[in-house]
């Protein structure tokens, strides 16, 4: 799990439950089932319309990975590709193809039996990288569903507002549905902004950090599977490759795969 997101989502809610109690309100005050059916279901239907069926009922699901720590161990990757491009210079690319037995990641798995295969560079990158297109396309229609009920749930809560005053304004003489129809207004409102900018809006900036971390590492991979084709020295390809990695972490990654 991650931790992150965890206490993110917590300390939000948290605090503004604290900033309720210390202001002299309870917090049964700010739970009205009215506004949860306008603002939170009613939203969520309205996003059968963008996402289609699976889209909306998978959206639970994508929100989900917001809260997993993904590791793409871009130190095992630079190892491997160290390793492989030291055993195709000393015994020939098609020494390569018993190590792809053991080779996990599908991505650089193909990429490099195509190497193994004799496929020309521009071919082998035009592949790797329409592979990858498509990845990002993926994702981004994942991300897009996020966003769009970020935009939808404070759309519905200014809804709900007007039907509250609406409500109010035509009860006028009835003063034991002023204070109903008020809390429907104010409320659906605040459960809009408070979907969007404390829950939405965060889970989906997380996805995206993931996704341009994951197109990152398959870049490098796009890299280290060229330069390999290519015969580059690895002290060469360890260099290309470190390239890609924050510079907090590529001391340690480079006295590791260069230490000789």
């Amino acid at each position: 799990m991650d931790i992150g997101t965890i206490i993110g989502l917590a300390g939000c809610f948290a605090m503004i439950g604290l900033g309720i109690i210390t202001g002299g309100s309870g917090l049964l005050t700010f739970v009205d089932i009215p506004s949860v059916l306008i603002v939170v279901l009613g939203s969520w239907f309205a996003l059968f319309t963008f996402s289609g069926i699976s889209g909306a009922l998978g959206i639970f699901n994508i929100m989900s990975l917001a809260m997993k720590v993904t590791s793409f161990d871009e130190r095992g990757i630079i190892t491997k590709l160290m390793g492989m491009s030291e055993k195709a210079r000393r015994e020939g690319l098609l020494a390569l193809e018993e190590e792809l037995e053991d080779l996990d990641d599908e991505f650089m798995k193909k990429g490099l039996r195509l190497v193994v295969d004799g496929t020309d560079a521009e071919i082998i990158r035009t592949l790797m990288e329409n592979e990858l297109s498509q990845l990002q396309g993926r994702h981004a229609e994942k991300i897009g569903s996020v966003n769009m009920w970020a935009t939808l749930a404070p759309g519905l809560g200014m809804l709900g507002t007007v039907i509250g005053l609406i409500g109010m304004l035509k009860n006028l003489e009835d003063k034991s549905a002023l204070g109903p129809n008020m809390a429907v207004a104010l409320i659906t409102t605040l459960y809009g902004s408070m979907m969007a900018n404390l829950i939405l809006i965060p889970i989906s900036g997380k996805l995206s950090g993931k996704d341009a971390a994951e197109t990152l590492v398959k870049e490098m991979q796009i890299e280290g599977v060229l330069s390999i084709q290519a015969g580059d020295n690895p002290r060469i390809l360890a260099m290309k490759l470190l390239s890609y990695l924050e510079p907090a972490d590529r001391k340690a990654v480079e006295n590791e795969v260069l230490k000789d």
